[in-house]
């Protein structure tokens, strides 16, 4: 017959009589992993650490002491588990995942930890070592809370994920930390969790005081990745915005001038054909009516040629302004336009406006004679535009608005932005003249993607001839500006630049 005898909490020997006498089969197994895993936690919880000690397998003499030495370094307040499923890696070895949670003065810090649990003897204990407390310890030393420098705020893409320090953005990334984050020092202290040996301490978390926090920036890594790889290490600029919103969406400068493509004004040549066209338009003008195109055009005291002598005789406005010709362009603007109709049209794409905190805004003085006004009709003379200036010109006929750019959230500005509607027969007229620029226009056969609209620009800024290569113009809700300075041609640099970058999108 078969008869239990209990010897003990969880212990039980099973015994078959046989023959008068007793044979022995097996014993009972004390506890199991997870009894054991679920007493040690909750007694870890409570702070009981006899009770811990009794459920270890040959726990050192100084347990009790390692604990409390543990959570004084680190001033914990209270301590909470978050067990995962226990793990058995054979039948006498199991092993518990679980996430400490422990609030100390100054925040919370979680970790992850392992709990290893072992069968000997026929009793589940577990098996302690300094790593069940925090991983580190397994090679020994000690843990401490130490005050530190607060770390400075970094500036983020949109997604709120760090740029590469490489970045065509960077500077623009440091005056966004600048302006909006928030500086370490006074008032602004941490303290870090340190773990080490000797002198050689890791941080292994830190707590900031009130008020640090990151900058998230409207810059889309995606964008901003395309334009940096399109770049490269040319001195060239590429700034793209969102028509719809004003959102700056990537910034590449490589320009020798520190910031240049916020702050650095340049001619913009024919992309300020844009505007010239606007105020044909608003002046009566559409983009079939007839213009004349030749070779050069005297005006005033100033003699104004086209690129390469080129010469369309009559000609349409589209067909004009899709071949760049300096001379139509010069034309309107002294013998139809005049000063005051021209320089309208020049601040309802932003010029001689404010653009945005710090960034320069694009200038068109009063043309003091014709000669001037000739030069003003194609960008040249005293225009002058950033490259962030002339994105927002190509963004204001994608949307029908010019918008103040942006590069941070509307609500962290000193000033609110601003929306200024475009007249829609301007816009519904300038939308198609762009399209044929790059469909049989100076930007054809380069290799824009579908879709994009454009107006290239030639700008000369010496007597020498030396010019600006330009490109603006928009593809979707995203519109650009692409600037190389003493680049030359706009269409054989500036578009393939402009190409480059969105084929990299």
């Amino acid at each position: 017959m078969e008869k239990r005898y209990v010897l003990g909490a969880g212990l039980t020997a099973v015994v078959l009589a046989a023959g008068g006498g007793f044979a022995y089969l097996h014993f009972q197994i004390e506890g199991t992993p997870e009894s054991v895993a679920a007493d040690y936690l909750a007694a870890w919880e409570s702070g009981n650490f006899g009770a811990m000690s009794k459920l270890v397998d040959d726990p050192p003499a100084d347990f009790a002491a390692r604990h409390r030495d543990f959570s004084t370094a680190l001033g914990v307040r209270t301590v909470a588990f978050t067990p995962e499923a226990v793990v058995h890696q054979s039948d006498r070895a199991a092993s518990l995942r679980f996430s400490s949670n422990r609030t100390l003065e100054h925040g919370t810090w979680q970790y992850d930890s392992d709990l290893k649990i072992v069968l000997r003897d026929r009793k589940w204990s577990v098996d302690w070592s300094p790593a069940t407390l925090l991983p580190q310890l397994a090679a020994g030393g000690k843990v401490r809370v130490r005050e530190v420098q607060a770390p400075p705020s970094l500036a983020l893409a949109a997604d709120g994920r760090a740029l590469p320090d490489t970045t065509g953005a960077r500077e623009y990334l440091q005056d966004v930390t600048e302006s909006f984050g928030v500086d370490p020092g006074e008032g602004n202290r941490a303290w870090a969790v340190e773990y080490g040996q000797g002198t050689k301490f890791k941080e292994l978390k830190v707590f900031g005081k009130v008020g640090h926090s990151d900058v998230r920036t409207t810059l889309d890594r995606r964008l901003q990745t395309a334009a940096d790889k399109a770049v490269g290490g040319r001195k060239a600029a590429i700034v793209a915005v969102r028509p719809s919103t004003g959102e700056i969406l990537a910034v590449t400068d490589r320009l020798a001038t520190g910031k240049g493509a916020f702050f650095g004004r340049y001619a913009p040549g024919s992309t300020f054909k844009v505007v010239t066209a606007a105020a044909a338009i608003e002046d009566g003008l559409s983009p079939g009516s007839p213009a004349q195109c030749p070779q050069t055009i005297t005006l005033g005291v100033r003699t104004i040629p086209n690129h390469e002598g080129l010469s369309l005789g009559r000609t349409t406005l589209t067909e004009a302004f899709a071949q760049s010709c300096n001379t139509t362009f010069s034309g309107l603007a002294v013998n139809r336009l005049k000063s005051a109709k021209l320089q309208a049209a020049a601040v309802v794409f932003g010029f001689n406006r404010p653009v945005a905190d710090g960034a320069q805004r694009a200038s068109f003085p009063t043309p003091a004679n014709d000669s001037e006004l000739a030069e003003a009709g194609i960008g040249q003379g005293k225009v002058e535009a950033t490259p962030l200036n002339m994105a927002l010109v190509a963004a204001a006929v994608q949307n029908g608005t010019w918008r103040t750019p942006r590069m941070v959230a509307a609500k962290l500005l000193k000033r609110p932005t601003e929306a200024h509607p475009v007249r829609a027969d301007v816009i519904a007229a300038l939308r198609p003249m762009m399209r044929a620029v790059v469909t049989r226009g100076t930007a054809a056969g380069a290799g824009l993607p579908a879709g994009t609209y454009g107006k290239t620009g030639t700008a000369e800024y010496d007597a020498a001839g030396h010019s600006h290569a330009w490109f603006i113009g928009y593809r979707g809700d995203m519109a650009f500006a692409v600037l190389i300075p003493g680049g030359g041609s706009g269409p054989k640099a500036a578009v393939p630049l402009a190409a480059r970058f969105q084929k990299a999108l």
